[in-house]
Parts: C-alpha cells; structure tokens; sequence
C-alpha cells in the first residue's frame, strides 16, 4: 500500500472516530435539573423535554414552578436516562429536544399526568403528542397539580 492511501486510510478512521465523539449520547446521566422540562446531562449537554411545558422558575417563579422542578429532581436527578430525539436534533437555544425516559417511566408524559406540565406542540416534533395531550385532559379532569380546583 502507497504511504498516500495509508495516509488516506488513517485521515478517514480519524474523521469517522472524531465525528462520533461529538454527537450527543442516546443515554447519559443527569448532572443538574435547571427547572421542571430542562436537564444538563453529562458531557455539558442541556436537554430541554419535547413536547411539554412547565411553569417557570425563573426569572420569577410561577405558579407550580417550584412543584414541577422539584417532581422533575426526584425523577431524573443524578440518574441514567435514555433520550429519544424526534424530528430536531436542538432548538433555538442550543438545548438538545428529547424525550426522556429513566427505565420503564416516560419523565415527559409523567410530569404531565401528574399535572405539573401542559402538553404543547412544537412542530414538527410532535411524535407523542396526541398522547400527551390525553394526558393533561386526564390530570385536568382528576384536578391534579396546577389542575386543582
């Protein structure tokens, strides 16, 4: 083999390598809850969850704000989660749009069932939304979390 195709060889092995250091990880643990639908994972990344909306924590705190942080804490806080990317790789601010699971529980939709999160469409992500949808119908009917009467 010429020393031009051995340079060649090894130019492309290290691109391949390289480009597969910087995509982002399909699973990665949790280093810090900012609120109750935005992660920062391992490797620095910030995640923010698809499909859904919770009240604010910042810059003033909103109604529910503090309970949707705290119940997205106890669900992700320092553990491994899976990300499933929809259609957007990230959004306007750089966050990466996932949904996000730890095991068998799907974080996104309970934070919805649990009344702490809205179901809101951000096209043309929109793969669960239907059943997110239900789901804040549901927590609305049981008068659960912001739903309370």
């Amino acid at each position: 083999m010429s020393s031009k195709v051995r340079l060649l060889t090894l130019v492309v092995i290290f691109l391949v390598l390289v480009s597969g250091c910087f995509s982002p990880p399909a699973t990665a643990r949790v280093t810090r809850v900012i609120d109750g639908d935005t992660i920062i994972i391992e490797g620095g990344y910030r995640v923010r969850y698809i499909g859904i909306d919770t009240p604010e924590t910042y810059p003033e705190v909103e109604a529910f704000g503090i309970e949707a942080w705290q119940a997205n804490r106890s669900l992700v806080e320092g553990k491994e989660v899976r990300l499933e990317k929809d259609v957007s790789e990230t959004d306007k601010y750089d966050r990466l749009l996932r949904y996000v699971y730890v095991g068998d529980i799907f974080v996104n939709a309970e934070l919805v069932r649990q009344g702490l999160a809205r179901a809101r469409a951000y096209p043309p992500d929109t793969m669960y939304q239907d059943s997110l949808e239900e789901m804040e119908a549901e927590a609305r009917g049981a008068g659960r979390g912001m739903w309370a009467k």
